[in-house]
């Protein structure tokens, strides 16, 4: 029998302890593919193994986006900024408004550095544009 020609059919009796086929587990690992013990003399193995030390990656700062208070901004057109820019809901949106309103300045969200200074553009243009001098700035977390 030439390897890789086994009758794989025989392979149900290997539980049964079929008598007329006692080798049949030995002669089924004889036919199976190449292992990994098997190529030990083959051309360019090398049993020595080279590990390679790969630095860990860190997660980049995180900066929070506060929203500050003034009394001149809508308490509505800053509950659109959030919704608009932040994706709150309008319940969310309300209660940010409302920590802004009552303390003077809440954290609208915490982001990487490049999208947490595009959200500080975005709110400042969107302000500027409708004329209100909502302030929004950004700090290491």
């Amino acid at each position: 029998m030439q390897r890789g020609s086994f009758p794989w059919r025989h392979l149900l009796y290997i539980g049964n302890s079929n008598p007329s086929h006692p080798n049949l587990l030995e002669q089924a690992v004889h036919h199976l593919p190449w292992t990994m013990t098997d190529r030990t003399g083959a051309p360019g193995h090398d049993e020595s193994v080279i590990t390679k030390t790969r630095p860990k990656t860190q997660r980049p700062p995180m900066y929070k986006v506060l929203l500050l208070n003034d009394d001149y901004t809508p308490m509505e057109f800053v509950v659109h900024i959030l919704e608009r820019f932040f994706g709150l809901t309008h319940a969310q949106a309300f209660e940010i408004m409302l920590t802004v309103h009552k303390k003077g300045l809440a954290v609208v969200g915490v982001f990487s550095f490049e999208v947490a200074e595009t959200k500080v553009a975005q709110v400042m243009d969107f302000a500027r544009r409708h004329q209100h001098p909502l302030q929004c700035t950004m700090e290491k977390d």
